[in-house]
Parts: structure tokens; C-alpha cells; sequence
């Protein structure tokens, strides 16, 4: 004890010392022991810099703290706040007991006035209203997360307000992935994550490393008393809340496509039970062999709290957020040498968290907006959001104790905390509840995906992507079956790149079909029509989403905004002939006269191009998918959790296209 109380004391005594303090679950599932990092702090401009050895090559442990600003590294937009890249250079990583450090952390409240939410109630419902109808309703996107700062001057020390918080989050907040303090020069961060973002386990030699994401997504607010089995079954089957999580799952998908060879598998769902919030999560689990900086670069940011498509909603964030992040949403990422070789990364999520600058409190949440939203639910989330850190730093009432039965089984609580509770999710009702969702997901990001030829082996494709990467995991699936695929930007694909492939898939992208003004638009435009109407006119294409929309704006359909947005939509529809469960992510359609179901090479606009076969709805004439001599389209995802059976509809449009 007197050791923790030195060490504890010391910390708080030495202005010049920066340090980090973590507490992680351990191998019960509970918290046993509180991590004391300590070392010198290092600014660097770019991931790559992260200096992972030492001036004489020995690799050594760094905690990053990876600002929201870094999404520049990937050309997406945000306010540049000046926010760095800090490095904790670990010098000394300590152990110490749980119960002796809880025994030595300050407990005397940290004063605070001033206090309250920068941007008011109904100013923020006023920006909801913005994004859903400027946003998400003209096709920008499926989700946008955007932010409001709950705010408050700190009358104490930063180094005790820091102690105090982090053991006020230990004692009143449960179900963190990390609960943290670091303390570098000028910054103090105190918070408990939820949400692991990506971890990296590095594999025995010539092994690859083992990937793991954790979306979470899906907020229920705490009733007074705490949550039931009752009014938790409610939230599970909310179709907004269902949708939500289904939809950062696929953008997280995305991600592990692009870093993961073997792309990524789903288990879940789960609950994770917090003080105030119960959220739903999946994991997500591939292998890669890229340096973890890398990893980490390429999964910049969560979707949970930036949206989808990731960089579309970065541009609006930009928007509609008044100031920037800081270190909002960004990772606290901890990079540890392996015996073997190689750096293993845990990097949680900067969220739930408490800044303290220059005598400024901050505490930023955000809400996840989709077509769905209600503007007053999204303003309670904020408050629910934020309400786990500030009731438990004392700034706003905490929560009462929940009702439910105790677990006789169950560790005895630390002083102050409420007795642990059996967990909602082993109430029956509840586990079938979560095990339902998955009946509407796609089997091929659930199960195995097995390995074998595949049946278009020997044959290759080029995916251009247009700012969407479910690219990657269309990408992924061709290779399954046996295409030899590479993955080509708009701006970088050339008309020499587009004319020498076997197959060329123009991929979905945000935005408005009709808007030829936007580049991006435009090039998707003639690489189109270059594959429909070029110098053979059976150049094999399959266009998807927004490319479906411009192919059918190529041959005479009309296009038109739905009524409701189908961002994140299944829907089982008539895919010539059999019918497909597909996730839908539009918000234009190409729309054809009901009933009809061909068009004659008269009644194209394309003079090359043969007859047309339409897949289209029979009352409303919204066209689902195109095939014709040497192409088809495809207006869904067939690459989505969402849709059950992409993987067979993939198989048949490509078969098409290349017969």
C-alpha cells in the first residue's frame, strides 16, 4: 500500500510528469489491477511516425493519443485545430492493485461552475433536422454522427481533477472497455470508453496478426431505476436502433476488407451495460500482416461516431459541427513490443471521455443521425451520452441504483459501488432477442467464408471505387469467387486502365446522379459509358448503386429522389426471376414505367446498346437491377450484412456480364 500511495502522490506532486493511468479487464472479466505508465512525450506529424524503437533500434511501448484531425492523412476534411499526435514514450510500466489504488486516489469534489452544453437543446435539434433533410435526404450518406461540447470551468489542479475523475469513473461507471486518465504537458484526458475500436494481436513468427473491431452502436437510456428485461426488449426491437447498428457493422466491415485478407467475420450481437446507456455490439475478427500503424491508419475513424460513407461524413461534419473535435472520436492507442517480434495495438475509442485545458472543462457527445431519427430522441442521446462522465465526476446527478435481482455469485463491490447485478443479457427473452438479428444478416460475413478456386478463376476485374468503400468488401467477395481483383480510385483510373480490364465494376459512391458538375460524378460518368459504348460493345461491366443509376440514366431511365430514403434498408426483391434479400443504401432511383420489364434497342438512348431487361417494381417501376449484351447493374449492396443472398445474385450478375 505504501508503494501505490507513493506512486499515487508522486504523480499528482510533479508538475513535469506525464503519465497515463488504464484500467482493462482482465482475463475474468474484471477489472484487478490499474496500469501506471509513465515516460517522456513526443509530438510526431503522421502515424508512420510513431516511433515504435528506440534511437538504437529496440522497440519499446507508445500510448498515441490520435487526434480526429489525423483523418487528413486519408485526404478526408476536417477543422484543423492544431490538435498533436502525442506520443507517451513508456519508460516504466507499473501494476498495481485495484483496491490499494482506490484506497490512495483523491475522492474530495473537484469544483466546477459555468456549467452546461455549448450548443442549446434546441439549436441542436435545429442542425438534426439540417443533416436528415440536407444530408442524408440528397444521398450524402446513410448516418452521420455529429457532436455538441457539454462544457464547465474547474476550480483544482489539473493533476488532482485527473486522479479524482479517473477514480470517480472506476467507483460510479461500469461496463468501459478502458477507463483512463493521461496527463501530458498542457492536456488532461479522464474517460470510459466503451468501444474498442481495433486491436491487433501480433502472431508468432510469420504469423499474421489477428485483427478485432467492435462496433457499437445503438443507445438505450436508462429508465429511472435502472433497465429491465422489459423495457430493454423494447429498444431491441426498435427498427432505428436495429438499422444503426446494422449500419456501422457494414462501415466497419469496410475497413477490415481493406486491412484483413481474409476480409473479416461477424459474431455477435452483444450487450454492453453501462451505468446509464446499454448499447448493442458486434465484433468483427480477420488476420493481416500490416505494421499497426498501418491498421490504424487505414481504420481512421469509427463510424460510431463519424458516419457513413466515412469520408462524405467527415466533409459533413465539417459542415455542421461549429468547432473542431480535438481528440473527440479519435483513438488512445497503445502500441506493445512482443517477445516475438512485432507490436500488439489496443486502441479504444476516445469517447465518454473529460478534457481538461486551461482551466476548461470539456465533454463532448455526439449522436448517430439516420433517416430514422427523431430530433428530440437525438438531443436526449447527447445527454445520455454524456451524463456516465459527468455523474460520475459529480456534475450532474448520478445514477440511482438498478432494481433488477443481485448475482449471489458475483465479486463484492468496490466501497460506494452498487452490487453487481446479473446481466440482462442472460435473460432469456433477452438472448433470443439479440440471436433474431442475425436470421435477416448475409451468411457470408457470419459463417466461414471457406477457400477454393472459385468459379470465375483465371479471370480479373478492376473495381473502380467512388468514395464508397464497400468497394472493399465487394472487392473481397469477387475474389471469393476466383476473380483476380485490384481496387482503382475515380480519380486514378485512367481510360487505359478501364479499356485493358476483362471486367470492369463501377462502384457506388455518395451524392446525386443527375449532378454532372461533380467530378467525381462525371468521370463515373464516362467510365460507364466508355465500357457500354466503346470500341467493343460488349466490354464486360457491372455497375452498382450510384453506377446503376448512371447506367440507367444512359440508356433513357429516368431518375428521381424517393419520398423516403433508403439508407440501410432490406428489401426482398425480383432479381429476374428469383427473388433476393438485399440491403438498400439509396436515396435517387432509376424508374421505369410499372410493368415494364424490357427495352427494345429503339427505346434506349444508346444506339449500341441491344435489349435491356429490367428488374423493377410492378406498382412503383423503381428498377432494381439491369442486364443487357455484356453488362448488368445492380441497384443494392450486395456486399451488405443486409443482404442475404449477395453472394448468389453477385455470382449471377457477374456471370452475365462476362458471358
Amino acid at each position: 500500500m505504501t508503494g501505490t500511495a507513493d506512486l499515487i502522490n508522486r504523480l499528482a506532486a510533479d508538475a513535469d510528469a506525464s503519465f497515463a493511468l488504464i484500467a482493462r479487464a482482465g482475463a475474468s472479466g474484471s477489472v484487478e489491477h490499474i496500469e501506471v505508465l509513465t515516460g517522456a512525450v513526443q509530438d510526431v506529424e503522421l502515424l508512420a511516425d510513431i516511433p515504435l524503437q528506440d534511437e538504437r533500434g529496440v522497440p519499446r511501448e507508445v500510448l498515441a493519443m490520435v487526434p480526429y484531425r489525423q483523418v487528413r492523412e486519408r485526404g478526408f476534411e476536417a477543422h484543423d485545430d492544431g490538435a498533436p499526435l502525442r506520443c507517451l514514450l513508456v519508460e516504466a510500466h507499473e501494476r498495481v492493485p485495484l483496491a490499494e489504488a482506490m484506497a490512495v486516489l483523491p475522492t474530495e469534489p473537484v469544483p466546477l461552475s459555468g456549467a452546461g452544453f455549448d450548443i442549446a437543446d434546441a439549436e441542436y435539434a435545429d442542425i438534426v433536422r439540417r443533416v436528415i433533410s440536407d444530408e442524408i435526404g440528397r444521398g450524402e450518406g446513410a448516418n452521420f454522427v455529429i457532436r455538441r461540447d457539454y462544457i464547465a470551468d474547474v476550480d483544482a489542479a489539473p493533476r488532482v481533477a485527473a486522479l479524482t475523475w479517473f477514480r470517480a469513473l472506476l467507483e460510479h461507471e461500469r461496463g468501459a472497455y478502458w477507463t483512463f486518465a493521461i496527463v501530458t504537458p498542457g492536456h488532461v484526458a479522464v474517460g470510459a470508453s466503451p468501444e474498442a475500436h481495433v486491436t491487433a494481436v501480433a502472431g508468432s513468427a510469420g504469423e499474421p496478426s489477428v485483427v478485432t473491431m467492435n462496433p457499437i452502436s445503438g443507445t438505450f437510456r436508462h429508465p429511472s431505476g435502472g433497465a429491465t428485461a422489459e423495457t430493454l426488449a423494447a429498444f431491441l426491437t426498435d427498427t432505428k436502433e436495429t438499422e444503426e447498428l446494422f449500419m456501422v457493422v457494414d462501415e466497419e466491415l469496410k475497413m477490415m476488407s481493406a486491412v484483413c485478407s481474409d476480409g473479416g467475420r461477424i459474431t455477435g450481437p452483444h450487450l454492453k451495460e453501462m451505468s446509464r446507456l446499454t448499447h448493442t455490439e458486434y465484433m468483427l475478427r480477420g488476420t493481416s500482416r500490416m505494421d499497426p500503424r498501418d491498421i490504424l491508419r487505414e481504420t481512421m475513424f469509427a463510424p460510431t461516431v463519424t458516419g457513413s460513407p466515412m469520408q462524405n461524413a467527415c466533409a459533413v461534419i465539417r459542415r455542421h459541427e461549429r468547432t473542431p473535435r480535438g481528440y473527440y472520436s479519435g483513438v488512445a492507442a497503445l502500441f506493445t513490443p512482443r517477445e516475438g517480434g512485432g507490436h500488439d495495438l489496443d486502441a479504444p475509442i476516445l469517447i465518454r471521455t473529460a478534457y481538461l485545458v486551461d482551466g476548461r472543462l470539456r465533454v463532448p457527445a455526439g449522436a448517430t443521425l439516420v433517416r430514422h431519427s427523431d430530433p428530440q430522441g437525438e438531443v436526449s442521446e447527447t445527454h445520455g451520452k454524456a451524463a456516465g462522465v459527468l455523474g460520475a465526476i459529480g456534475a450532474v446527478p448520478r445514477a440511482s441504483a438498478p432494481a433488477p435481482a443481485e448475482d449471489p455469485d458475483a465479486p463484492t463491490p468496490l466501497p460506494g459501488r452498487a452490487q453487481t447485478r446479473r446481466p440482462l443479457a442472460e435473460d432469456p427473452r433477452i438472448a433470443e432477442l439479440l440471436a433474431s438479428r442475425n436470421a435477416r444478416l448475409a451468411p457470408f460475413w457470419l459463417e466461414p467464408q471457406g477457400s477454393g478456386p472459385g468459379p470465375f478463376a483465371g479471370r480479373s476485374a478492376v473495381v473502380v471505387d467512388a468514395e464508397d468503400r464497400f468497394t472493399t468488401m465487394l472487392a473481397h467477395q469477387l475474389r471469393h469467387l476466383g476473380l483476380d481483383v485490384t481496387i482503382a480510385h475515380w480519380s486514378e483510373a485512367t481510360d487505359a486502365d478501364i479499356d485493358a480490364a476483362e471486367l470492369v465494376v463501377s462502384g457506388p459512391g455518395p451524392g446525386d446522379p443527375r449532378d454532372a458538375a461533380n467530378p467525381r460524378v462525371a468521370r463515373m460518368r464516362e467510365i460507364v459509358a466508355r465500357r457500354l459504348e466503346g470500341g467493343d460493345a460488349a466490354a464486360p461491366l457491372l455497375a452498382v448503386c450510384l453506377s446503376h443509376q448512371i447506367l440507367s440514366d444512359r440508356i433513357g431511365l429516368d431518375l428521381a429522389p424517393l419520398a423516403s430514403p433508403h439508407q440501410g434498408l432490406q428489401k426482398t426483391v425480383d432479381v429476374f426471376g428469383e427473388p433476393a434479400s438485399i440491403g438498400f443504401y439509396n436515396t435517387f432511383t432509376a424508374r421505369a414505367m410499372p410493368g415494364v420489364s424490357r427495352l427494345t434497342p429503339s427505346e434506349t438512348r444508346c444506339g449500341r446498346v441491344g435489349p435491356v431487361e429490367l428488374a423493377a417494381d410492378p406498382a412503383t417501376g423503381d428498377v432494381y437491377a439491369l442486364r443487357g449484351h455484356g453488362f448488368a447493374s445492380v441497384q443494392g449492396h450486395l456486399e451488405s450484412i443486409l443482404s442475404r443472398d449477395g453472394m448468389r445474385t453477385l455470382e449471377r450478375l457477374v456471370s452475365h456480364a462476362l458471358a
